[in-house]
């Protein structure tokens, strides 16, 4: 009788997190309106070049085929983060992880655009200006500046202030806790460690955008001093798409192989472009790719393509992601 009334006296213990399933609610409900977001580029990138070329400026609308690569993108994009939202609304611990991998590569995305647009934007002012054979538009230097801050405040907020939110409450203690307390069975995302996973889901993603460039019709690829098109270029993606798809298989299941492969990629693309780049400008690649010439003239007035600038500023990119690769090696057993 004792025992009894003192087991009914003792309170229930407390549990060992803060639950956040509303807060996943919250924002499983922005994640989803992020792929409704992603999903409206879709037609606002068609309807603009027919809005372009409806107003007779048909010599700058970009053919259709070569929106279709950055459409499949969107669409992708789209159809993810609905899933994963709806997966953060249920507390799965599958979304937690890929939602968090997701914040990441979307905040060092727009590290990288940001420094992109710092050299960019810049020498916009001069096509802005008045390029060879058009009339200048009478556009303030004090105004050209205005819309430049503005417009890298803007990158900033999307790209940086609001995956950084993102990244904090996905990596909460409390979050990965509620997900596991409301699923205690192991995920397929617990089978990889995160900053392997990462790797294979960019493995993944490159894929199908590999595989659809040679049905573009202007597929145009950096080799080693010369710039590929039509027939060979095609292959090359292809072959490349596959490579990749073994690699993602491979180092999702730890195994050593993929993670060479993913390697001798990485470097293959670097060397290649690099070289490339070195002997020809970025502009001529857009030629090659025949994008419509306004287009190319707008580019030629910004210094920041001219000469063998992109292959300056490939390098500034290629140490951290070796230095990434040659970190996440210690999670892949050898192969046997």
């Amino acid at each position: 009788m004792n025992i009894e009334d003192s087991s009914a006296a003792t309170p229930p213990p407390s549990p060992a997190y803060r639950d956040r399933s509303g807060s996943l609610v919250f924002f499983g409900i922005l994640t989803i309106l992020l792929g409704c977001l992603c999903s409206l580029f879709i037609p606002l990138m068609f309807l603009g070049q027919k809005m372009a070329a409806a107003q007779g400026r048909g010599a700058t609308a970009q053919p259709l085929s070569l929106m279709l690569p950055g459409m499949v993108m969107y669409g992708i994009l789209a159809v993810a983060l609905v899933w994963l939202g709806i997966g953060s609304i249920s507390a799965r611990r599958w979304a937690r992880a890929l939602i968090l991998l997701f914040s990441w590569g979307w905040l060092i995305t727009g590290i990288i655009t940001g420094a992109s647009m710092a050299f960019v934007l810049p020498g916009m002012t001069v096509p802005i200006a008045g390029a060879p054979g058009r009339p200048a538009p009478a556009v303030p230097h004090q105004a050209m500046i205005v819309a430049m801050i503005v417009a890298m405040a803007f990158m900033s907020i999307i790209f940086i202030a609001l995956p950084i939110v993102w990244v904090l409450f996905y990596s909460g203690r409390n979050v990965k806790a509620t997900c596991v307390a409301r699923n205690p069975a192991p995920s397929w995302t617990d089978a990889c460690p995160l900053p392997v996973l990462a790797l294979c889901l960019l493995a993944i993603f490159s894929v199908p955008m590999g595989l659809l460039m040679p049905f573009t019709g202007h597929m145009a690829l950096p080799f080693f001093g010369s710039i590929l098109t039509g027939a060979p270029a095609g292959l090359l993606s292809v072959v490349v798409a596959v490579l990749f798809a073994y690699a993602a298989w491979a180092m999702y299941r730890l195994n050593v192989r993929g993670w060479w492969v993913q390697l001798a990629l990485f470097c293959f693309y670097t060397a290649s472009s690099w070289v490339t780049f070195s002997r020809h400008s970025f502009i001529e690649l857009f030629q090659r790719m025949k994008y419509p010439q306004a287009t190319v003239d707008q580019l030629q007035a910004n210094p920041f393509f001219q000469g063998n600038q992109m292959s300056r500023f490939m390098l500034l990119f290629f140490i951290p992601v070796l230095l990434y690769l040659l970190f996440i090696k210690k999670y892949f057993r050898r192969a046997s």
